[in-house]
C-alpha cells in the first residue's frame, strides 16, 4: 500500500535516482562501518547504503514507516523522536554488538550520521547531536539550502548569525550538493542541500551553555552595535577584559566568541 506523506512529520521524499547516488558517493559508506540514518522513510537512501554497509541502524518516528523497515533483515529500526535519541548510549550499543560479533577492537570506532531531515526540526536536531559529537566520526545531512547557508556562513555576511558560530566552533563543515525541490515526492516550497559534518579534533574547550548564552545576546538585535547587546551582558557579569563591543555580532568572528567564553570562565563572577 502506498505510503502517504503525512504533513505533521514534515515528510518529503527523496525520489531523484541521480541525486541519491550522488548523496551515497559523498557519503562513501564502507562496509562494516557504525552508521546510523535519520528519518529513513521509504528507504530511498537506506537501501543503497546498507548494500555497501552490511547492516545500518535507522531512526524513524512515524509507525506505518516503522513497521516496514522492520521487514529489512539487515536493518535495526529504533522507533522513537530523534529527539529522545541517546546518542552516546546508542554507540556504545551499537559498539558492543560490533564487538561481540567480530571481538574487540583496540579502538572503538564512532558514529557516522546521516539523514534527510524534516525541516520544521532541523535545527534542534543538530543542536541536539552537538551535544553527543564526541561519539561521532561526521555527519551527512540533507536540509534546507538557506539552513545550510547560515551553518557555513562566514562573518560579515547576512547569513551568519548564532548557528554558525556555535556549529562551526565543533564542526568543519561544507556545502557539498544542491537537491532542488523536484527531486522529492511531494516536492518542498524550497530549495535544499546536503552538508558534510566533521568533528574539530581539537575544539577549544569551552563552556557550551556559556557560549551559547553570549552569542544569543549578541545576535538578539543583529542591527545594532553590540554595545547595546553583549556590551551591557558583560558590564552586568563585572567583565573586566577587553572586547570590542563597537561592531555588530555579524562582524565578529568565531574564534572571538570562543576567546570572550574562555575569558569568562577563567575569572566568574
Amino acid at each position: 500500500m502506498k505510503h502517504i506523506p503525512r504533513k505533521r512529520f514534515g515528510q518529503h521524499f527523496l525520489a531523484d535516482g541521480g541525486i541519491i547516488d550522488a548523496i551515497v558517493d559523498a557519503i562513501a559508506p564502507k562496509p562494516g562501518q557504525l552508521m546510523v540514518e535519520i528519518g529513513p522513510g521509504l528507504a530511498a537512501l537506506t537501501q543503497p547504503l546498507v548494500e555497501r554497509l552490511g547492516h545500518l541502524t535507522v531512526i524513524e518516528l512515524d509507525r506505518d514507516l516503522a513497521t516496514r523497515l522492520r521487514a529489512h533483515p539487515q536493518l535495526s529500526v529504533i522507533e522513537s523522536d530523534v529527539l529522545r535519541v541517546d546518542f552516546a548510549q546508542l554507540a556504545q550499543s551499537m559498539m558492543q554488538g560490533r564487538e561481540s560479533a567480530q571481538g574487540a577492537d583496540e579502538q572503538s570506532p564512532r558514529l557516522r550520521v546521516v539523514g534527510n531531515l524534516p525541516y520544521n526540526i532541523s535545527t534542534p536536531i543538530l543542536f541536539h547531536l552537538l551535544d553527543c559529537v564526541k561519539v561521532i566520526e561526521d555527519q551527512h545531512f540533507m536540509l534546507q539550502k538557506e539552513v545550510i547557508d547560515r551553518m557555513v556562513a562566514r562573518p560579515a555576511t547576512s547569513d551568519y548569525g548564532r548557528l554558525s558560530v556555535m556549529l562551526q566552533w565543533r564542526y568543519a563543515m561544507e556545502n557539498v550538493l544542491f537537491v532542488p525541490p523536484e527531486s522529492f515526492d511531494p516536492p518542498p516550497r524550497v530549495d535544499s542541500a546536503v552538508v558534510r559534518m566533521v568533528p574539530r579534533p581539537n575544539p577549544v574547550d569551552v563552556d557550551v551553555k556559556l557560549l551559547s548564552e553570549i552569542v544569543q545576546v549578541a545576535f538578539s538585535q543583529r542591527r545594532k552595535l553590540i554595545r547595546h547587546t553583549l556590551g551591557r551582558w558583560l558590564q552586568e557579569k563585572a567583565f573586566s577584559g577587553t572586547f570590542d563591543v563597537q561592531r555588530r555580532a555579524e562582524e565578529i568572528p568565531v574564534a572571538e566568541y570562543l576567546a570572550l567564553a574562555e575569558q569568562l570562565k577563567a575569572a566568574p563572577v
